[in-house]
């Protein structure tokens, strides 16, 4: 042991408060949980249950290296051990050493050579020095129960710790945008990814929080007509052992370690206190453009892996409680996520830790919502996953969370773990059917029109009978896992080579389509048609009910090389490109002006679902599905799984809908047509000629919005091999009284007077 270190702890055997050399020690609170600072001191409070003894361990900021002090918390109070320390200043390191009993078997790893981070750390310092003193047993050896042996080896010179912050800001009266979530456009992105390469940032500051608050990125987002910026973990990460030695790096950040300080490599600024309130600047301006903040959080795991993981922190500070073990074998771990382990919901300090975050994130970070990545593990009771869940139940009353944007990734890799669906009222779902349904669909797979039906309506199959309305699903084409919108029409396989594992990692059931040649070509048609089945998949997005979620970069068609699975690719197959073709350019523009159309009419974007029948004693329906011939569609139709064209009468006159003042709402009615099929298929355009015409706003086959051709009812129109268009109804004059309404309905003209079309 270094004698550099002042034990101040075997001194507090004779007195345990009082002044010991230069720092003064008090018995401090339980309560709140981590390093509390004031002007006064610091207060360090830590849980654990099993554990005899708790050492505070302190560094200088100058020598994060060196541990300085070591203090016994002699105190314990509801299982939570804390101590004060007057008059220290910001800037110090700081870490626990949990000592008890060292019985792998029973899953108590009590190991006080290891130097063991904050859960509730506000401000993370220097990264981790991966080698042997970081893993609780000697990894040199090869046997199977190795990981039964403790390890001596101090942690400390190589272990991240926690850091002392100020964590005060004035927010100049800053609050929660709360956007219904039906109007709600969501961008899923990335800090570092979307920032690195822009290049009216200044280069310092590019990858960083400030980048993403920059006013160059901040009007790309409001011009592009997003409403909230979903972003990849930003909670402290790790970065892999493995990865690091492969010369790689952990982009995406699901490795979590610290659930309220943001991870360090995304600040511009080299202090922890700083980096903190970098983010809080992020927040404030983005909410002063009207862009709500959104965070992807991992609270179903950490980086500590299995037994044969390092231990970074709550494995020392109380294995048992921190993590699902497996019963009568509580030397490993249940691993419902596909990382090692599963941290414990149904532990009341599990779940007080998570819920601690997600209140801390939102008063004192200002964030919007967020997106629980693998929320099923969340959810799951002892051992399936349940709406009574005491995750669930505790966010459901709490007044502060229950408030915010609740996204649920409703599955996780255990039995009974995708939960699409599943999750009750307040939470809205990545709708893996969506995205699902929609690929097979359109690549021509027979999945039936009634799915695509159901998922361009807003999924009530899903979520109409709990209570839920079409604001649970957030409709998504492509994520940061899995392949971009360009490379699901450039590959029929993944190509994930650069990742140092042949190939064999990430999804290979994508419903992607080369459209004939792997990867790039020069083939003007297979360009062509590539980029056609990107306008369609745009458009099934944005017309859909539901919350759309953008993919970083699909707006102007960004390529990962056939990488669907870039989570350690912390570079230009990952980073948003701003060097555009011009081809690259007419598909942003393109994708702007359908976000913008969307938001301009409320009919794509209703609070509640479609009735699909009368409405007040009228004759009109809210929505009408027609055939190609014009007629409606039949039971038939919907069984049939070879019916690959499909027409969508939206009737925004007879919306059951209101304003916040309770004023009806009324929009224009819209016909949309879809033709998955490979050849020209011919539509009879709904009405009756001498009343209706159709105005073309959108054609897939071309990128120009709006297409500004107007087509008689009662015609034929000829839809494109795979291609998707978007009409508005123009009132004629023959049709309109007196006071501008119509004398005969679309739908009765539909419905009643298909006869005279017939004639």
């Amino acid at each position: 042991m270094s004698k550099t270190i002042n034990l101040v702890c075997e001194e507090q055997q004779i007195n345990a408060y009082g002044k010991f050399g230069e720092i003064e020690v008090w018995p401090g609170s339980p309560y709140p949980l981590g390093a509390t600072w004031s002007p006064k001191g610091c207060n360090f409070a830590v849980f654990s249950e099993g554990a005899t003894r708790m050492d505070l361990s302190l560094f200088r900021e100058d020598a994060p290296e060196k541990e300085i002090y070591r203090i016994q918390m002699m105190e314990q109070t509801d299982l939570v051990w804390h101590v004060f320390i007057p008059n220290i200043e910001t800037g110090w390191r700081y870490g626990y050493r949990a000592h008890g009993e060292w019985n792998p078997n029973a899953g108590m790893l009590y190991n006080p050579h290891k130097l063991l981070l904050d859960p509730y750390a506000k401000g993370v310092g220097e990264e981790i020095q991966w080698g042997p003193a970081m893993f609780p047993y000697p990894i040199k050896g090869k046997t199977e129960n190795r990981f039964l042996k403790m390890n001596k080896k101090d942690s400390a010179p190589f272990m991240t710790k926690g850091v002392v912050i100020d964590t005060s800001f004035d927010w100049e009266g800053d609050e929660l945008l709360k956007h219904p979530m039906h109007n709600t456009i969501i961008y899923e992105a990335h800090v570092k990814g979307l920032t690195q390469l822009m290049p009216d940032v200044p280069a310092a500051e590019r990858g960083t929080y400030k980048a993403l608050g920059h006013p160059a990125v901040i009007e790309y987002l409001k011009n592009l007509g997003v409403t909230a910026i979903e972003l990849m973990p930003v909670h402290h990460f790790v970065q892999d052992d493995r990865l690091v030695k492969m010369g790689l790096r952990n982009y995406w950040g699901y490795n979590s370690l610290s659930f309220l300080a943001p991870h360090p490599d995304y600040a511009a600024a080299d202090k922890p206190e700083d980096q903190v309130r970098e983010f809080k600047v992020m927040v404030k301006e983005l909410h002063k453009a009207g862009l709500e903040v959104i965070l992807d959080v991992v609270y179903n795991h950490t980086a500590e892996g299995n037994h044969y993981g390092p231990m970074l922190g709550m494995k020392g500070l109380d294995n048992q409680n921190y993590y699902r073990l497996v019963q009568d074998q509580e030397q490993f771990y249940m691993d419902y996520t596909g990382t090692g382990n599963t941290i414990d919901m149904t532990s009341p300090r599990s779940l007080q830790m998570v819920m601690d975050s997600l209140r801390y994130w939102i008063t004192e970070m200002h964030v919007d919502g967020f997106r629980f990545d693998l929320a099923s593990a969340l959810a799951r009771g002892l051992f399936e996953v349940g709406k009574l869940s005491t995750f669930l139940d505790t966010i459901h009353q709490d007044p502060i969370i229950s408030q915010v944007k609740l996204i649920a990734e409703p599955w996780d890799v255990g039995p009974g773990g995708y939960q699409v669906g599943g999750f009750p009222v307040l939470w809205s779902e990545w709708n893996g059917k969506y995205r699902d349904n929609v690929r097979a669909f359109w690549r021509g797979d027979a999945i039936g029109v009634g799915e695509l039906a159901y998922r361009l309506s807003g999924s009530s199959d899903l979520y109409e009978l709990s209570g839920r309305r079409p604001g649970a699903s957030i409709n998504f084409i492509t994520a940061h896992d899995g392949f971009t919108l360009r490379d699901l029409y450039s590959y029929d396989d993944k190509h994930n080579e650069a990742n140092g594992e042949n190939n064999n990692d990430g999804e290979n059931h994508n419903h992607s389509w080369n459209c004939g040649v792997e990867g790039p070509t020069n083939d003007p048609e297979i360009n062509a048609l590539r980029l056609k089945m990107q306008r369609n998949m745009l458009i099934t997005l944005f017309i859909s009910q539901g919350v759309p979620m953008l993919t970083m970069g699909d707006e102007y068609g960004r390529t990962q090389n056939g990488n669907n699975n870039a989570y350690c690719q912390d570079n230009e197959i990952s980073w948003f490109d701003w060097d555009w073709s011009a081809e690259q350019r007419a598909l942003h523009s393109f994708t702007r002006k359908l976000i913008a159309l969307r938001k301009d009419n409320p009919i794509f974007h209703r609070r509640r679902f479609f009735n699909g029948r009368t409405i007040d004693d009228s004759n009109l329906s809210d929505i009408l599905w027609i055939r190609p011939d014009g007629n409606e569609m039949g039971e038939g139709d919907w069984s049939d799984d070879q019916v690959r064209s499909l027409g969508m009468l939206l009737n925004g006159e007879e919306m059951d809908e209101y304003d916040e003042r309770g004023q009806r709402i009324k929009d224009d009615i819209f016909l949309v047509v879809l033709n998955a099929f490979w050849e020209t298929v011919k539509f009879r355009m709904p009405g009756v000629q001498e009343f209706t015409r159709w105005e073309a706003l959108i054609d897939s086959t071309t990128d120009e919005i709006p297409v500004q051709e107007d087509i008689l009812a009662g015609g034929e129109y000829a839809a494109a091999p795979r291609s998707m268009h978007v009409f508005r109804l123009k009132t004629r004059t023959a049709n309109q009284t007196g006071d501008g309404h119509r004398k005969v309905t679309i739908v009765d003209q539909v419905r009643k007077l298909w006869a005279m079309i017939q004639e």
